[in-house]
């Protein structure tokens, strides 16, 4: 991978803490990638003192398998490359004994838990299961106990919830098992009350690289800044216009705070876009250009300006779809055996907006 004049950058940049702001399709994986090699093979840091820390499992394998094309086995031996849940489930396993938990404590999931706060409830329904559960969840995100909920509740459902909180959280330790959000929580309370394993855990990964920090929660960054201690030898990568998980309790202002605890952090940005051409950018960039912003970057390319983009007006959703699939249709027999419908692609915005277009595609024997 030839890299760019701000990606190189990022990747030798080892003065303190760094933020790299990175558009999208501007290669943030690659620079990621290329700073652990870089790490590993240049600077001298052994596998085992870096970590790469990414939010999804299939990003984590993607980091994974290209990290693997890119070194040598005995390069790559002690490496961590995982997500926020699996870091921490790993320093869970290793210092149970500091919270109370044996080892092989049980990880309960979403059903799971379902379960265990259905009979806090008295089988309210599935609606007040659903909400009480991501109510205890964006909490526990916050890194809020039912104490402090408690004391700031300004009304009754907020006093009963703390209390089914409270409830829940005493059947979990009675059960020796913790939820998916404790896998991140309690490790970021053991690190923050006990000094000597935060600076063992300190020690042990010298170097973090974090990607998607505009997705943290409050809980996942304090982790990350436990973690970092006050050098701050991170790279963190991400993209206020790209922050997407405001609903699991995703801080975007976690970027800002980042300015605010790391004043010496540097900001790069890259901004030439791989993916696109001249005139997608101009458009997304237009449409996100009243968005609230704590960094102002302009996404650029070189492949020209590229097609129009077509705007249409439907009647409804099943005349749009009937449109859409004639346009595949018709693109394909003008293309024909130069096109392959591996080439078309149609975005909705949910799931359940999926079913009109299969239909459309079935009836029009579109695989």
């Amino acid at each position: 991978m030839k890299l760019n004049p701000q990606q190189l950058q990022a990747v030798k940049y080892l003065g303190g803490p760094l933020l790299v702001l990175a558009g999208a399709g501007s290669g943030k994986t690659g620079v990621i990638t290329q700073k652990i090699k870089h790490l590993i093979t240049d600077v001298g840091y052994a596998p085992h003192h870096v970590a790469a820390i990414t939010f999804t499992n299939k990003a984590a394998r993607e980091m994974q398998e290209r990290v693997g094309k890119m070194l040598p086995k005995k390069h790559t031996r002690g490496l961590t490359i995982c997500t926020f849940h699996s870091l921490g489930m790993r320093i869970l396993r290793e210092e149970a004994p500091h919270i109370g938990y044996k080892k092989n404590f049980s990880i309960l999931d979403g059903t799971d838990s379902a379960k265990i706060l259905n009979e806090l409830l008295g089988g309210t329904g599935k609606e007040a299961l659903y909400k009480t559960q991501h109510q205890i969840s964006l909490w526990k995100n916050d890194l809020k106990t039912p104490e402090d909920i408690i004391q700031t509740a300004s009304n009754e459902w907020d006093r009963q919830m703390a209390a089914v909180y409270a409830g829940y959280q005493a059947t979990l330790e009675h059960y020796q098992a913790v939820d998916f959000d404790d896998l991140i929580r309690l490790p970021a309370l053991l690190l923050q009350q006990n000094s000597e394993v935060r600076h063992k855990w300190q020690l042990r990964l010298r170097y973090l690289l974090v990607d998607e920090c505009q997705d943290t929660n409050a809980c996942q960054y304090t982790l990350m800044k436990l973690l970092t201690g006050a050098e701050g030898m991170f790279t963190a990568v991400g993209d206020d216009d790209q922050s997407i998980y405001a609903w699991r309790g995703a801080n975007m202002e976690n970027l800002r705070q980042m300015q605010a605890d790391y004043p010496q952090m540097k900001v790069i940005k890259l901004e030439q876009n791989y993916r696109s051409t001249a005139r997608i950018l101009k458009v997304a960039n237009k449409v996100i250009e009243n968005n609230p912003k704590l960094f102002k970057k302009t996404l650029w390319s070189q492949f020209g300006m590229g097609e129009h983009i077509k705007i249409v007006a439907c009647q409804h959703e099943q005349h749009e779809a009937e449109w859409v699939v004639g346009q595949i249709v018709k693109q394909k027999l003008v293309g024909g055996d130069k096109t392959r419908y591996a080439d078309f692609a149609v975005l909705y915005r949910g799931n359940h907006q999926a079913r009109v277009f299969e239909e459309a595609l079935r009836s029009a024997r579109v695989p």
